[in-house]
């Protein structure tokens, strides 16, 4: 393993810019992506009709539009015990939801924010954002800057405006940003920004699930990082143990999102090579261990944990050595529906430093594929097993996170 900062591997270096492809590949990245939003928005049209006159159980409590940003709403959750004519004020976590920077609607998420809401008594605020190719990087960033803004200087809501008790400036707030695929990417990336950084609600934590965060490294490249479990039932495993859902997507939406002669390396595009300095005092980073996007993840948590002396290793990708170049094992988990045990660094450490005024959590969510705790994604890729074996795993991953963010990271 390396002890380099990728940052300092890159000193010295010329940018790695997003080159043009060819002609033709553009032809069918543009084909492949309007054919793509065109399939959906239909969907998307009818799912929104119904839901207006038949509101299911667990949408947000409120729709709320502000004039920073009109044409993209956000969605708000109180907790089920939580009384809105009460003075009480609520931690408050930021969600941004995934789908290549292209597709996917803030609504995507209605589930996973009402249980996080319900389970661990949060605010939750589900950000949204505007679509690639049509409003490629930086748009989508600078729209969730403003939403995020707009949503902490709204006195409607009860959000916790106090700082962590205990602690020496600068305060920590109790609010926090996660993202989910690109939203994870977006969620280090807004968390970032000066305007964001300098407001005294500024996020105490930021946490990717399965974000794509080094978008220099070539998709098709990432596959190797993946680890092949062929005793897994399709599409985990079998005959298609060395595919991956994203590896035909992944291309396309990049294309999409990332302007031509930009900076590959750019911590606001790549997460990845952002300075720990930079980032939120507390870093949490969820993985598929079945993803091609995983071992990112994994690089990003083994980094950022150096900052505490740790002297954790980061893992080569492309080392010969498949304990390195690979995130996960080839055996399947013994444990359905669980977690790894958390002494298994592997599967998940915690690092603190500072008397825990700053930290990083990693959690990889054993033999799932990418967008495992989305019911709708799930539904389309497995059997009965698969989606139990997630729903389980899922209500781990979230209880997990939860608490780490309460007790850790906020001090409740």
């Amino acid at each position: 393993m390396t002890d380099t900062d990728p940052r300092k591997e890159s000193h010295g270096q010329p940018a790695l810019k997003q080159e043009p492809p060819p002609l033709l590949s553009k032809l069918s990245y543009a084909a492949h992506i309007y054919s793509l939003q065109g399939f959906i928005s239909p969907y998307l049209w009818m799912r929104d009709w119904k839901e207006y006159f038949y509101p299911p159980d667990g949408g947000p409590n409120i729709i709320k539009r502000y004039e920073v940003r009109p044409y993209l709403p956000i969605r708000i959750f109180f907790p089920k015990s939580y009384d809105q004519t009460s003075p009480q004020v609520l931690p408050t976590l930021f969600t941004i939801h995934g789908g290549g920077f292209c597709i996917g609607h803030s609504r995507d998420d209605d589930e996973w924010n009402r249980r996080f809401a319900n389970k661990q008594k949060t605010l939750v605020i589900a950000l949204n954002y505007s679509k690639a190719p049509q409003h490629p990087f930086p748009t989508a960033l600078h729209d969730l800057e403003a939403l995020l803004l707009a949503a902490l200087a709204d006195e409607s809501l009860p959000i916790d405006r106090s700082a962590r008790p205990g602690g020496t400036s600068p305060s920590l707030s109790r609010t926090a940003v996660l993202g989910f695929s690109a939203g994870g990417n977006l969620a280090l990336a807004v968390s970032q920004l000066p305007s964001v950084r300098a407001h005294p609600q500024t996020p105490a934590a930021a946490i990717s699930v399965y974000g794509c965060l080094d978008l220099s490294v070539p998709p098709a490249a990432k596959l190797a990082n993946r680890p092949v479990k062929p005793t897994l039932a399709p599409p985990r495993g079998g005959k298609d143990a060395l595919a991956d859902p994203l590896a035909g997507l992944a291309p396309t939406f990049d294309w999409s999102y990332i302007p031509y002669g930009h900076d590959l390396r750019d911590p606001l595009l790549s997460p990845a090579w952002a300075e720990g300095a930079d980032l939120p005092p507390f870093v949490g980073v969820v993985a598929a261990e079945l993803d091609m996007l995983a071992h990112e993840s994994w690089r990003l948590a083994c980094r950022l944990s150096r900052r505490g002396g740790r002297g954790r290793a980061v893992p080569d990708r492309l080392s010969k050595d498949e304990k390195e170049r690979v995130c996960g094992r080839r055996e399947v988990g013994r444990r359905k529906g669980a977690l790894e045990d958390i002494n298994n660094e592997r599967f998940g450490f915690e690092d603190y430093w500072d008397k825990s005024r700053g930290g990083v959590k990693w959690l990889l969510v054993p033999d799932v594929l990418h967008g495992f705790d989305n019911p709708h994604i799930r539904g389309l890729m497995g059997g009965e097993v698969m989606i139990k074996d997630a729903e389980m795993k899922t209500r781990a991953y979230v209880e997990e996170m939860g608490n780490w963010l309460r007790e850790r990271v906020w001090g409740l």
